[in-house]
């Protein structure tokens, strides 16, 4: 008659020895043997050394905080958001066409491709800077005629310019069509007054400031942790630690902890990679939000096919075109679109000259 299963005979020992014959075996491979596969794998003959502490293997993975940085939020409790932002306060105009030449002066056109809206605001003798941004070439001059006049050929957003060096734009070399015109300020004869008249005397433009007004929806985020209620008094055996300082050793406050950081930074994502839903297929389906990135791409300044490989060339051509704009301390935002989801692979990537797209708004 056998006894089975057998889980192996304990002999005693005169000394405190750790032998095989007068232990318990832990260490039974599955069952092996002919031995119950119960405590397979379940330890050796020593219990194992626990490591207290959670390794925080992908370091501080929080994202929030960032709009707070650039100075990017602004607290709403509406359904919709309406905002207005200043127009330029001195007067320029781009994409502006040469016209007929009259002696040393010549016809501007200021409205080329007759964009609706534009007006010419530009009076008799205010002094103005053209540009040529195809050759780079610059002149001066002051303005003899401005508006509709059927006697000189203009049209009501047409401009004449006395070049300051006696010689007419087409003279000098300009490009006919996508020139730039700046007013820098004007200059009268002694004793001449300005409301009646003409030429010096002739009255000014009244500009009246224009703002543009711009919308924007909020949107519903949600996210959800779920916790039995025998599981609340359970006591684990990690030292749990989270990006918000927080430690301790029970384990459902570990993911409770981290479903409200994680709901954190899809409040603050949903906002920076926010799109608008333009499809109308579904009548049910949400309206979206213009995030961070979409504002900028839709009306920001954006530089395709960047590589920081390429030198300071690249850098040089954007703060440039930067300096015209105003305040870049304030207003400069870099942006590597290609690797926007995490902030830490975008810098590396930026610092190892990776090619992406690079936003300024």
């Amino acid at each position: 008659m056998s006894l089975l299963p057998q889980f192996g005979t304990i002999v005693p020992s005169q000394t405190q020895s750790l032998l095989a014959t007068n232990y318990l075996q832990w260490n039974n491979n599955g069952g092996a043997a002919g031995v119950p596969g119960n405590f397979a794998d379940f330890a050796q003959q020593y219990l194992p050394e626990i490591y207290e502490a959670e390794v925080e293997r992908y370091g501080n993975r929080t994202l929030s905080g960032f709009l707070r940085m650039v100075g990017a939020e602004m607290p709403m409790t509406s359904d919709q958001v309406i905002w207005s932002e200043q127009n330029r306060l001195h007067i320029s105009y781009t994409d502006v066409e040469l016209g007929a030449v009259d002696g040393t002066k010549q016809i501007v056109d200021l409205n080329n491709a007759a964009v609706a809206g534009v007006q010419n605001v530009i009076s008799i003798n205010d002094t103005v800077v053209v540009l040529d941004p195809t050759t780079g070439k610059e002149a001066k001059g002051i303005v003899t005629e401005s508006g509709a006049n059927a006697g000189s050929l203009l049209a009501a957003d047409s401009i004449k310019i006395q070049v300051f060096s006696g010689q007419t734009f087409t003279a000098l070399g300009f490009t006919a069509t996508g020139l730039k015109v700046f007013v820098y300020g004007s200059d009268y004869s002694k004793g001449t007054t300005i409301g009646a008249g003409a030429g010096n005397s002739a009255a000014r433009v009244s500009v009246e400031p224009v703002l543009t007004q711009y919308s924007n929806s909020p949107i519903i985020i949600r996210d959800q942790y779920v916790v039995s209620g025998s599981d609340t008094a359970q006591i684990g055996w990690v030292n749990v630690a989270t990006e918000d300082g927080t430690d301790g050793y029970l384990w459902y406050l570990k993911a409770e902890s981290e479903t409200r950081l994680r709901f954190e930074d899809y409040l603050e994502m949903a906002m920076v990679e926010g799109e608008l839903n333009a499809s109308a297929l579904n009548p049910l389906t949400q309206p979206g939000t213009q995030g961070l990135f979409a504002a900028i791409q839709d009306r920001g300044n954006v530089e395709t096919g960047f590589t920081a490989g390429g030198g300071l060339a690249e850098f040089d051509a954007i703060l440039k075109n930067l300096d015209t704009q105003g305040a870049i301390e304030e207003n400069m935002l870099f942006l590597n679109r290609a690797t926007a989801l995490d902030f830490d692979d975008m810098l590396a990537a930026i610092s190892s000259g990776a090619a992406g797209g690079v936003a300024f708004g």
